[in-house]
């Protein structure tokens, strides 16, 4: 399949004066998008087949259902962190009990750090919101374990509360997954003007593809999970991770280990672009240190992968020259350079002890389309 990178979508989701937007950046840790750069950057260590980062939406490749018709359609728990954004979750919500799956589709719309609202609760025939707060630990991670635990569908998969479904999305995940435990598909990023599709081609993921390098396209709104799995296998959302930083990326990893995921390249989840990232590099140094030398510590296969090393220890260096560490920052880009020495990111954290102040450098990489 040939994917064209900076075409704007077509199609029905394309905007009639669909042009790239200027410095928004996807929820999560996506990176910021720019003029010059309308999509977010290829992972650079991944083999080209393996991904279609950038291509138009509607060059995306279609949802195919695969394997043998379903007869007895599971139950599916959705799984709806939330927190001080009702304006979209409606919207949210709708996307998912429109969904043309047969079986029945419980959201668990689960309040974090915010009282919850009750207005969203629904009892219909096979379509059910149920309202809650967050027990757990105040997050992202917390409130989705909140809510896996709360329901017992036999299925369970996350949805972020700005995000939206496409209607064959589950359908077409739970006619691939089998008898898997995990399934993701590719995403749509989309705001008011453009749309992109980003997705992986490859039908299965394994452990080996991750540590070489993250998929953002892998995205926790396509995330779907047998519950038995996720909840006695290779467990729950990790609680642990200082900051809630990477803790999709981390239950990714966790889920291979147990065995490969199973990928649908079409598109099934559109992902709405925002103007801030949850995460800000330079602000949030201590925290993104925090957490990726946590991740190295208790994924000690990173060992044999040594660009995906690379990666973390590559934004280990550039948070602690960002904090004024540099003995530190020193001492990880050494680490970096020797398992890669054209990580890119080893040079901007030296930069940064040299004295470039962070924050210019994370605005340009910006303004250029590109993160950290």
């Amino acid at each position: 399949m040939s994917c064209s990178p900076g075409s704007p979508a077509s199609g029905p989701w394309a905007s009639p004066n669909s042009r790239p937007p200027t410095s928004t950046t996807a929820s999560g840790a996506w990176a910021s998008t720019s003029e010059r750069a309308p999509i977010l950057p290829r992972p650079r260590l991944l083999p080209r087949a393996l991904t279609c980062e950038g291509a138009p939406a509607s060059e995306s490749p279609c949802f195919r259902e695969k394997g043998p018709a379903v007869d007895d359609w599971p139950a599916i728990s959705v799984v709806i962190p939330t927190r001080n954004r009702t304006g979209l979750l409606q919207e949210t919500i709708d996307s998912i009990l429109g969904q043309d799956y047969p079986g029945d589709l419980t959201c668990v719309a689960v309040f974090d750090q915010s009282p919850p609202d009750g207005s969203f609760a629904l009892d219909a025939p096979g379509r059910r919101v149920v309202v809650t707060a967050n027990t757990r630990s105040p997050g992202i991670a917390g409130a989705r374990n909140t809510g896996v635990l709360l329901d017992d569908g036999e299925l369970v998969a996350f949805c972020d509360d700005t995000d939206l479904w496409l209607p064959h999305r589950l359908r077409s995940q739970v006619t691939a997954l089998g008898a898997g435990h995990f399934a993701t598909c590719g995403i749509e990023l989309f705001n008011d003007e453009v749309a992109f599709a980003r997705c992986v081609t490859a039908p299965t993921v394994t452990l080996r593809d991750l540590l070489r390098g993250q998929l953002p396209s892998m995205h926790p709104s396509t995330y779907l999970m047998r519950r038995e799995a996720l909840v006695d296998g290779f467990g729950l959302v990790s609680e642990e991770l200082p900051g809630g930083y990477g803790e999709d990326y981390e239950l990714l990893l966790r889920a291979a280990r147990y065995g490969p995921i199973t990928n649908l390249a079409g598109t099934g989840v559109r992902v709405r672009l925002h103007n801030a990232s949850h995460f800000s590099v330079v602000e949030s140094s201590e925290t993104i240190s925090s957490a990726l030398r946590w991740m190295l510590e208790r994924y000690p296969e990173f060992a044999g992968a040594p660009g995906g090393y690379a990666q973390l220890a590559g934004k280990i260096a550039f948070a602690e020259a960002a904090l004024g560490r540099g003995s530190q920052a020193l001492r990880w880009i050494g680490r970096t350079v020797r398992r890669r020495p054209w990580e890119p990111r080893a040079y901007l954290a030296l930069a940064v002890t040299a004295g470039v102040p962070a924050g210019a450098i994370v605005g340009r990489l910006h303004r250029m389309g590109r993160g950290i």
